[in-house]
């Protein structure tokens, strides 16, 4: 069986890169190749069609491009922001919508799975991730984990995710 390439993408430091690598281990356990990529540690200039003159989104993000192409599904780990998502969610795929005229071949009928770890509950993150991520093609798994301070991390939850994820990978 051929391994399936996951990307991880994940919005924030700390306990959700705790959660993205906890995914990691959970997916590498379904046989799959897992990358992760923090969005804060690409340091992205904010996107604004002044800052687009000054930068090419391709080049911008050729490093990561290569993973999102060899992608078959993604995680998108993000904490909730002002009842939404953080910023630098929202400025990656700003940039990434304008590194190609075919940016979205690399997301389009992708299965995603969303997580967040959230000190303000984190139901309107993956609301709003959900809401995007459909929006631009992507096919969002209904079963999402949210945890906070309160709830911890369901190991039987974060697995039925992965072994779902896995299963829709293409």
């Amino acid at each position: 069986m051929e391994k399936k390439n996951i990307v991880i993408l994940t919005a924030s430091e700390v306990k959700n890169l705790e959660l993205a690598q906890k995914f990691k281990e959970s997916l590498e356990s379904q046989n799959a190749n897992v990358s992760i990529i923090n969005l804060v540690d690409l340091d992205l200039p904010l996107y604004s069609s002044r800052t687009e003159t000054k930068y090419n989104a391709a080049e911008l993000l050729k490093n990561q491009m290569p993973l999102l192409n060899g992608a078959h599904g993604y995680v998108f780990i993000a904490p909730e922001y002002n009842g939404s998502t953080p910023p630098v969610f929202n400025n990656f795929l700003a940039w990434l919508s304008r590194s190609s005229k075919d940016w979205r071949n690399c997301l389009n009928s992708r299965p995603a799975a969303l997580a967040t770890f959230s000190g303000g509950g984190g139901f309107n993150v993956l609301l709003s991730m959900r809401t995007q991520l459909a929006f631009i093609g992507m096919n969002v798994i209904g079963r999402q984990i949210l945890t906070h301070s309160n709830k911890v991390l369901d190991e039987k939850s974060l697995l039925s995710v992965s072994q779902e994820l896995v299963k829709l990978c293409h």
